[in-house]
């Protein structure tokens, strides 16, 4: 494939820092809604669902997108395709460990503890059940929880490598340009996402096993495969603009179908109305990632002094954030405190925290690579 670098496009990486918040924002919601969680407050409320589903159909998909168009400017960059996979598995699958051995048990701690009646302390489960490589109180431990988004990215990593290897990549470029920059943008992935909510998996749901997880692959890697495709697209950049209303009103008229139906079926939908509902989530889904890109090309790709921080900051606050939701959540529940005052509390302490930890870890050259991030240069470890 052609080795022209691909310029860093500003507006994907304001995407990416935003899809990134509202993570935040939508794990602290996990507290709240009747949907399981690691840790969940006393004070619940079924209408929290409503606002969740906002973001619900869109928010992983858009990730997946904008991390294919950020390897394939990588890939660019790279001496060839061996070296840009090695450079991938060493920047996903080292925090990916970390992750798993020192982010995730104090989450499944509590989760035993809170819901299934675990009576030893954090040390005795840390030291002698969570690296069991089996399951406890129903929980498969040593677990992924939230990681399962880096795990698959690099799994995704590997099969891109196959197919730039396998793929006469110019001709395969060019099919996605006539494919992709007039009306099929719009059609082609939403009619495809439409088979897999409303047909092949009505009402179904990921389960984030990368060995049972057929609906999360045939919708993730498609977009991660187009995010790719589409760094080198400018046709296909410029229909995403050219779409951008459409699409904003395909995602808009998605969610309100879904809307209607959760306020007005109580949440008891009969089973006709599952692939309707599955269909307006795939609707909701496309539509609103190509108005996002198409917004982000149109009016944000533009630079800003913070957005280097912050495009740094996010495989950080990734990992940590969700560990820091569950235990302050833990914490909150003596309290009493009302509803939304846990949750004032519990989005500020996952910022705060996760500021701390990106801004520790980054100054510490042996922690960098286990947080995400570069290593640094030798001038300045040595400044360290």
């Amino acid at each position: 494939m052609s080795r022209v670098p691909i310029p860093r496009h500003y507006g994907l990486d304001w995407l990416r820092v935003a899809a990134f918040a509202i993570l935040i924002v939508y794990h602290v919601g996990m507290v709240f809604v009747p949907w399981g969680f690691h840790a969940k407050s006393p004070h619940g409320a079924d209408w929290v669902v409503l606002p969740m589903l906002a973001v619900n159909a869109w928010r992983l998909s858009l990730l997946f997108v904008v991390s294919g168009y950020a390897s394939r400017a990588l890939l660019t960059r790279a001496p060839g395709v061996g070296h840009f996979v090695r450079q991938r598995t060493l920047r996903l699958l080292v925090p990916l460990a970390f992750g798993v051995t020192v982010m995730v048990p104090p989450q499944s701690w509590v989760e035993l503890v809170t819901q299934h009646g675990y009576t030893g302390g954090f040390a005795t489960f840390w030291t002698r059940d969570y690296f069991r490589f089996g399951a406890l109180g129903g929980i498969v431990l040593p677990a992924l929880n939230h990681l399962w988004f880096v795990l698959y990215l690099w799994l995704y990593t590997l099969v891109l490598g196959l197919a730039v290897l396998a793929i006469r990549w110019q001709r395969a470029q060019a099919l996605f340009d006539r494919t992709f920059a007039g009306i099929g943008l719009l059609v082609l992935p939403a009619a495809w996402l439409v088979c897999i909510h409303a047909w092949w998996f009505p009402m179904g749901y990921e389960t984030h096993d990368p060995t049972h997880d057929v609906m999360a692959h045939l919708s993730y890697l498609p977009a991660f495969l187009f995010g790719f495709a589409l760094a080198g697209s400018a046709p296909v950049l410029a229909a995403c603009v050219r779409w951008r209303w459409p699409g904003a009103a395909m995602g808009i008229a998605g969610y309100g179908f879904i809307l209607a139906v959760e306020l007005g079926l109580d949440g008891n939908a009969p089973r006709w109305v599952y692939p309707l509902y599955g269909a307006a989530h795939a609707i909701q889904q496309w539509g609103t990632i190509v108005a996002l890109v198409g917004f982000a090309e149109r009016h944000w790709n533009r630079d800003a002094p913070v957005r280097h921080i912050l495009t740094e900051a996010v495989f950080p606050f990734y990992l940590v954030h969700q560990t820091i939701i569950v235990i302050v959540a833990y914490r909150l529940i003596p309290a009493n405190l009302a509803g939304g005052a846990e949750f004032a509390i519990l989005v500020t302490a996952t910022v705060a925290g996760c500021w701390a930890f990106y801004l520790a870890g980054r100054r510490i050259a042996v922690l960098r690579p286990l947080i995400g991030l570069r290593p640094l240069p030798h001038s300045a470890k040595a400044a360290s």
